[in-house]
């Protein structure tokens, strides 16, 4: 399993280094566990024109995702869409995460989330439901990493939620 989810990741993150237009529907959201800092910090990948459809259906059909077109209340939209998609659970405890912005990378916006105040990373729970509700076929893919530790979770309709244990 764990190799079909990297070989998965890895074609994703080639064929979305070209900006062609997509017939699959998959995010990837990076999970870091940084002891130092005592905080998870979160970088989700999803593809431009998926999620402003998505938003534009959802909030308001005048959004235009893009590094041309800077608006604090898109951001407000991307913030309450995230919380609304995004739950984590640290070592059986819900946490909440803080948006802290995004960028675009060709076709795809990358948000940035950090959940402080981790303490230890023991056990993680994600639900991933992010562009499910608009694509049936939409895949997430959960990378998580502590140390030199690295887990991965498949998100899809049926199941969009997993556990990881690093306490073993």
């Amino acid at each position: 399993m764990k190799k079909i989810v990297f070989i998965l990741g890895v074609i994703f993150l080639t064929i979305s280094s070209f900006t062609t237009t997509h017939k699959f529907y998959v995010s990837v959201t990076q999970i870091d566990y940084n002891e130092e800092q005592k905080s998870l910090q979160i970088i989700s990948r999803i593809f431009v024109d998926d999620f402003e459809a998505t938003l534009q259906d959802r909030y308001d059909s005048s959004i235009k995702l893009s590094s041309e077109n800077p608006n604090d209340k898109i951001d407000g939209y991307i913030e309450k869409y995230l919380q609304q998609k995004i739950s984590i659970s640290v070592n059986g405890k819900p946490v909440v995460f803080e948006y802290i912005g995004k960028e675009y990378d060709n076709d795809l916006i990358l948000c940035y989330l950090e959940v402080e105040g981790v303490q230890d990373l023991e056990t993680i729970e994600v639900s991933n439901t992010v562009l499910m509700d608009a694509f049936n076929e939409q895949q997430n893919i959960v990378h998580v990493k502590k140390g030199t530790q690295r887990k991965s979770l498949m998100l899809e309709n049926e199941i969009s939620q997993g556990m990881l244990k690093f306490s073993e």
